[in-house]
């Protein structure tokens, strides 16, 4: 499990507090808390599809290495969040900044350029190629494959290199997902984007797929996570965003999140 300081106040940075995680839990916060440093900032996103507007008035933040989970009912729009970050959205209000970069108006191709990676739900591999030839693709812009990146793949993921050679199309659901994690951390970004990384997956192997999310976390690349199995989420995230018909409802620590009682039965289940 991923442990981090959570926000707090005496950072001098944050522009509202999300409270002492000592005291008594009293419910989980509305008020979105910003702040200044963060590696990712989504400010006023108002985001959707061609004229469709999905988002409104979004703000969202992910701090150097931390990670951040994305839930809230079906159709609320957090895929939608995290394709308007990389660029595949009509984004119609506010701005994305990544490293104090403005983003906002940049495609997937020079997104990737300012260490973001992307993992998308679906269609994440290329099933005609080996699994060697994915990973190399996900270094693509560069001259050559780094070696390092690749072994560091092969270590996070021995499967990959037992089966370097293998067509990604033969594999199971669980190995195309590490492979297109594995593709993802190619050149190495300081943040990765994950858009429900567990869905499809057979229930036995959803704890080795978030096991490997808490991994490449603790080797300080930040995550933002949209994910179904929001429970097991927010109780491994440092914070968690609740969507709502596109809009912020709540942000808080995912305790605060699991704890809050009409969060556990409006959208977690009970």
């Amino acid at each position: 499990m991923s442990e981090h300081d959570t926000p707090s106040d005496d950072t001098g940075d944050a522009t509202a507090s999300a409270g002492d995680d000592t005291q008594p839990t009293t419910g989980a916060a509305t008020e979105i808390q910003t702040w200044t440093d963060a590696l990712l900032r989504v400010r006023g996103l108002d985001a959707g599809y061609g004229d469709l507007q999905i988002l409104s008035d979004v703000a969202m933040d992910v701090r150097d290495g931390e990670y951040v989970t994305i839930v809230g009912p079906n159709g609320a729009g957090k895929s939608t969040v995290m394709k308007s970050v990389f660029g595949l959205t009509s984004q119609m209000g506010g701005t994305v900044t990544f490293a104090e970069t403005d983003i906002t108006a940049m495609n997937p191709e020079e997104i990737i350029y300012e260490g973001l990676g992307y993992v998308p739900q679906n269609d994440n591999v290329f099933g005609a190629l080996t699994v060697r030839e994915n990973l190399e693709m996900g270094a693509y812009i560069l001259d050559e494959t780094p070696q390092e990146a690749l072994d560091e793949v092969f270590d996070r993921f021995p499967i990959l290199e037992e089966r370097e050679d293998q067509k990604a199309q033969t594999m199971s659901g669980g190995q195309q997902q590490m492979l297109a994690m594995g593709r993802a951390l190619m050149l190495s970004p300081d943040m990765l984007l994950l858009d429900e990384p567990s869905a499809g997956l057979a229930p036995d192997l959803v704890d080795e797929m978030f096991d490997k999310v808490d991994e490449i976390n603790d080797t300080g690349t930040a995550i933002l996570m949209v994910e179904q199995n929001a429970k097991e989420a927010l109780r491994r995230c440092d914070r968690g965003y609740v969507l709502v018909n596109g809009e912020n409802r709540y942000e808080d620590t995912g305790r605060e999140l699991l704890a809050d009682e009409t969060v556990r039965q409006d959208f977690l289940g009970g």
